[in-house]
């Protein structure tokens, strides 16, 4: 609970960086957005090796939320490549 916590209250940051710094919303999202990656293949390998809960809501949220944050960040990496310059 306090990992998930975490890392939801540095993607909210980040998105509030995104509406006060604009022209930085590719790395401040792309940062944030690899935080969370990490923090959720870290509760990801808990729960495979057993140290974590191993219910099954447990590994579907944490597989969905992987490709949910796979998935900002290669639309964030689209999003920048056609940026007018």
């Amino acid at each position: 609970m306090i990992a998930e916590s975490v890392i939801g209250t540095v993607l909210l940051v980040g998105l509030a960086m995104t509406w006060i710094r604009p022209k930085s919303m590719f790395s401040v999202s792309a940062i944030v957005q690899a935080f969370a990656l990490v923090g959720s293949l870290i509760g990801l390998w808990t729960i495979i090796v057993g140290i974590g809960p191993r219910t099954i809501p447990d590994i579907v949220y944490h597989v969905a939320i992987i490709l949910v944050l796979i998935g900002g960040i290669v639309f964030a990496w689209h999003a920048r490549r056609s940026e007018p310059t």
